[in-house]
C-alpha cells in the first residue's frame, strides 16, 4: 500500500528540455523496515528521518528556481514492510516518475535500479553505505550521496594517524553490518599504515546497563597494548558502554566515541549553523546524516537545472558525473560526484555528541587530484565496471 504526500503542487511528470516555467518532479520513497532488536533501550530514529531533509532541500531549490521560472514537485511516497515494494515502484515509473531519491535496504535498492522501467531514471541513495553497492555491485542509474563505510573508515584512520595513535583494537559486534564496518576498519589500516594489535568479537547476549562495570573490563582485560580503541557496533547494542569500563583508559572511535558521520547536528561551521537553523524550525530536530544526504540529492537536483537549463535525467546524470558540478555543501570545500562509482565526494566529520572534533580529509592527506578522493575507494581501486572510463 502506498502513502503519498504531494507537498508541492505540479504536473504528474518530469519534463525535459529547456526549463522554462518547467515543472520537475522529484519522488522521495521511504521503504519502512522493522527495526531489529535490540539490548538495550535507544531513542528510536524520528519517523520523518531522510524525508525532513528532503523537504528542506525543496523548499531551497524552490527559492532559486522561483526566480528562474522552475518549479519542483515533490512527492512522497512510504511503502510499507510488508507491501510489494518493487510494485509500487513500478507504479511510480508508470506515472513518469525519473528522479527518485531513496531511503531503503540495498537489496531493495539494487532491485529498484535494475527495473527495465527505471533505466533512464536518476535514483539517489540517502542511506546505504555498503560499499558494494559503489564497488562490485554498483548501478550506473544509482548515486549515493551518503558517505560510504570505506569513507568513513577512512576517515577515522586518518585521525588516528595525525593523532600518532598507530595502534589500534578492535570490538566487533555480531551484526553483519557490525563485520562490515569492521572489514572497512582493517582495510583503512592497511592503507594508512595502522597496526591491528588485536581484536575481539563482542561475546554477550545480554543488557549491559547493569552489569558494564563488571563485564566490559574483564572483557577487554587481554587486549594487546594499543593507543585507540575501535568499536563496531552499528545497530548501538553494546558500544555505549565500552568508553570509561575498557580495562585499560583509551580514547574510543568507530560506532561509539569519535564518528565519522556524514553529517551532525554538531555540525556549524561553513555555514552549517543556517542550515542547521532551518532545519530545526521545520523538522523541530537536530539534521542527522541521512537528512544531510536527503538534502544533498534534492539540492543536486536543483544546482544541474539552475546550471543546465535542462531537467532531461540522461542529462541530469551525465552533468552530475562532469568535472563542471560542484554544490555548495556546508563543509568548507564543495561537493562532487565521482565518475567511477557514482559517490558523493564530501569531506566526513568526526564528531563526538557535543561537537566536531576533525574534519576529513585531514591537512596532510595529499591526492593527485581531490583530497576527498583520500576517503574511499578511489579510481585505481574500484571495482566498479558500471560506470564506464566517462561516467
Amino acid at each position: 500500500m502506498r502513502i503519498l504526500s504531494a507537498i508541492a503542487l505540479g504536473a504528474a511528470s518530469l519534463l525535459s528540455g529547456a526549463a522554462g516555467a518547467e515543472t520537475i518532479r522529484i519522488d522521495v520513497i521511504d521503504r519502512q523496515v522493522v527495526p531489529p532488536p535490540i539490548l538495550s533501550n535507544l531513542i528510536a530514529a524520528p519517523d520523518d528521518l531522510g524525508l525532513a531533509g528532503a523537504a528542506l532541500g525543496l523548499a531551497d531549490i524552490r527559492t532559486t528556481g522561483g526566480f528562474m521560472g522552475d518549479d519542483y514537485q515533490l512527492t512522497q511516497t512510504r511503502v510499507a514492510p510488508e507491501a510489494p515494494f518493487l510494485a509500487a515502484m513500478q507504479a511510480l515509473l508508470a506515472e513518469g516518475a525519473r528522479l527518485l531519491v531513496v531511503k531503503a535496504p540495498a537489496e531493495d535498492l539494487l532491485a529498484l535500479a535494475d527495473l527495465p522501467e527505471a533505466a533512464d531514471a536518476v535514483i539517489f541513495n540517502i542511506a546505504v553505505d555498503h560499499d558494494a553497492l559503489r564497488g562490485a555491485d554498483c548501478r550506473a542509474n544509482l548515486l549515493h550521496t551518503t558517505p560510504s563505510l570505506a569513507m568513513r573508515a577512512d576517515a577515522l584512520a586518518q585521525f588516528a594517524l595525525k593523532k600518532r595513535w598507530t595502534t589500534i583494537a578492535l570490538l566487533e559486534g555480531p551484526n553483519p553490518e557490525d563485520a562490515a564496518f569492521a572489514e572497512a576498519i582493517r582495510r583503512a589500516a592497511v592503507k594508512f599504515g595502522l597496526t591491528i594489535a588485536g581484536a575481539r568479537a563482542w561475546a554477550f547476549d545480554a543488557d549491559m546497563r547493569r552489569v558494564a562495570s563488571e563485564e566490559i573490563p574483564a572483557f577487554t582485560q587481554d587486549l594487546p597494548d594499543h593507543d585507540l580503541l575501535f568499536v563496531a557496533d552499528e545497530r548501538g547494542d553494546f558500544g555505549r558502554y565500552i568508553p570509561y569500563n575498557s580495562w585499560v583508559p583509551r580514547p574510543v572511535a568507530g560506532s561509539e566515541g569519535i564518528m565519522a558521520l556524514g553529517f551532525s547536528g554538531v555540525v556549524e561551521n561553513w555555514g552549517a549553523a543556517q542550515l542547521q537553523g532551518r532545519f530545526r524550525d521545520l523538522a523541530g530536530r537536530e539534521m542527522r546524516a541521512t537528512d544531510f544526504a536527503a538534502w544533498a540529492a534534492l539540492a543536486s537536483i536543483g544546482e544541474v537545472v539552475t546550471r543546465t537549463r535542462d531537467a532531461d535525467p540522461a542529462a541530469m546524470r551525465a552533468f552530475l558525473l562532469s568535472d563542471r558540478f560542484r554544490l555548495s555543501g556546508f563543509l568548507g570545500t564543495p561537493l562532487s560526484f565521482r565518475d567511477w562509482d557514482g559517490q558523493l565526494r564530501q569531506p566526513v566529520p568526526l564528531v563526538t555528541d557535543r561537537a566536531v572534533v576533525m574534519t576529513a580529509p585531514l591537512e596532510g592527506f595529499l591526492h593527485e587530484f581531490s583530497e576527498l578522493d583520500t576517503l574511499g575507494q578511489d579510481r585505481p581501486d574500484t571495482a566498479c565496471t558500471q560506470f564506464g572510463e566517462n561516467g
